[in-house]
């Protein structure tokens, strides 16, 4: 079986110079932020691609609330309206967009029809395309000034979905160059870009001809700070009203009401090879799914600030838990194999050191399963140069950090990826006929309650191999100044300031 290899964990490797330059940027003379009705915020990661909407930056631009999608995705993932209003299914692969009138850039240019198959056509003819659009085959056209027809290459029951990407935002015409997509003054959000400082930050000011709710915040005042330690202290000194990803050892410095354990779309996984070694004997695998001690993973390495995994899919998905109780899907996990008692089974243990927790979770997973009998061997590497052997089904158990919702906020990308037989992300090497047709029903179904339905129950198809075996769903912690309110707390990492983002009077 040929696997591909994948881009679908991205890990930024932030250059020295950069780091030291960053960590400072916080100075000590610097003007308290509650001196303004401005919200000023401390990112961990600085742009990649110079904000350009196409890249993975899409998410900051999201966050700022400077850029707008189509669609907008509720707690539960079902679409909703953003700057279309309306969506209709007209024949299996042909949908009919009507978009939002009254609406206009921060340039003051009108949004239309035209202006929104513009933005996606340049996703479109991208290189390298959104990820969101793999495999879509995606045809854009104007009907009328405010109505889109988009045509898919195959039937698409989550097209509206798809467009919440950020990735997929829309920008006026100007914003196209020759250079790049360019957000600045050409987004329809409520704040708009007035200036970009490289990879240490941008300013943004109140849209007062926003079409919807307009900002409580006259502006955003943005530091790119890689240091965790940085940010921290921005916090802790009042110098930046809401930070990004403090870390879990710096948490306990901080005045512990000023932090937010936000629950992630992220598992820590353990990935046993299914295809070659011992692990291909389900027996073994249940051997080792038993030997694992969750709570005292997360005791240990993530100081309690993680969840236990009762699955692939954790809190930060809220329909996921009340599936776990229907009688289908434990009868589907009641067909697991049995453990073997083993003694002596020398496996291989893969990770890599780009998120520092992982190497600290291989030492206590390698002392767990040696309680149960198996010798362990540890390989830990960068990200990059490990990748490969994993795919390859080079190691019999690797630990991965997975985010279990990509784009469109649903699952069954994943489980492709990841359990299917030509999956592009298959460290497994599990190619099961019964978790592939399960996988392949949860896609072919209509979004609502019935796919989430048949999300559970490939859930369970998958849990059934031992194939992976689910340790715990991580937590980020935002950190919020005493004064602000409305700050967003976003699983997906798409919102952070809104309109309703404001520094409370005294």
């Amino acid at each position: 079986m040929t696997r591909r290899r994948s881009t679908s964990l991205p890990f930024l490797l932030v250059p020295l110079a950069a780091t030291l330059a960053l960590t400072g940027c916080f100075s000590a003379s610097a003007e308290p932020a509650g001196s303004t009705d401005r919200i000023s915020v401390a990112h961990m990661q600085p742009p990649r691609s110079g904000l350009d909407p196409l890249s993975d930056d899409a998410f900051k631009l999201s966050r700022w609330s400077t850029a707008e999608t189509l669609v907008t995705l509720n707690e539960s993932g079902d679409a909703t309206p953003g700057l279309a209003t309306a969506w209709e299914r007209t024949s299996d692969t042909t949908w009919d967009i009507t978009i939002r009138e009254g609406v206009s850039f921060h340039n003051g240019e009108p949004l239309t029809a035209a202006a929104a198959a513009n933005s996606l056509q340049a996703a479109i003819d991208s290189t390298p395309v959104p990820r969101i659009l793999n495999g879509t085959a995606l045809k854009v056209a104007v009907v009328d000034e405010h109505t889109l027809q988009i045509t898919t290459g195959d039937p698409d029951p989550l097209l509206p979905q798809r467009l919440s990407s950020p990735q997929l935002a829309i920008f006026d015409a100007a914003a196209y160059t020759d250079h790049g997509v360019d957000p600045v003054n050409t987004g329809t959000g409520p704040f708009k870009i007035t200036a970009v400082d490289g990879i240490s930050g941008a300013t943004l000011e109140r849209f007062e001809g926003y079409w919807g709710e307009p900002a409580a915040a006259e502006g955003i005042d943005v530091k790119f700070v890689p240091d965790g330690t940085a940010r921290t202290a921005a916090l802790r000194t009042g110098e930046a009203d809401i930070v990004e990803a403090i870390p879990a050892g710096q948490a306990s410095t901080v005045d512990q009401e000023l932090l937010t354990e936000v629950p992630m779309p992220r598992t820590n996984t353990l990935y046993l090879n299914t295809k070659k070694g011992p692990f291909a004997d389900p027996a073994v695998r249940a051997a080792a799914r038993e030997a694992i001690d969750r709570a005292a993973i997360i005791g240990s390495v993530y100081e309690d600030r993680a969840d236990v995994a009762e699955g692939l899919l954790g809190p930060a998905l809220p329909y996921a838990a009340g599936y776990r109780d229907d009688a289908e899907y434990k009868e589907l996990l009641g067909h697991r194999a049995q453990p073997a008692k083993v003694k002596d089974v020398k496996i291989s243990l893969g990770t890599f050191t780009d998120r520092a927790e992982l190497p600290e979770v291989a030492v206590i997973l390698e002392q767990q399963l040696e309680a149960a009998g198996f010798e362990v061997q540890q390989d830990v590497r960068e990200y990059q140069y490990i990748e490969a052997d994993a795919l390859d089904g080079a190691f019999d158990a690797f630990i991965l950090s997975r985010a279990t919702v990509l784009d469109s906020g649903d699952p069954v990308a994943y489980f492709a990826s990841d359990f299917t037989c030509e999956g592009g992300f298959a460290i497994s090497q599990l190619c099961d006929a019964q978790v592939e047709k399960s996988i392949t029903s949860a896609s072919e179904t209509e979004a609502g309650t019935g796919r989430q339905r048949a999300i559970m129950m490939a859930e369970a198809r998958i849990l059934g191999t031992d194939a992976a075996i689910p340790l715990l769903h991580e937590r980020v912690i935002q950190g919020e100044n005493a004064a602000v309110s409305g700050a967003a707390r976003d699983p997906r990492e798409r919102a952070l300031v809104t309109t309703q983002t404001q520094r409370d009077a005294k």
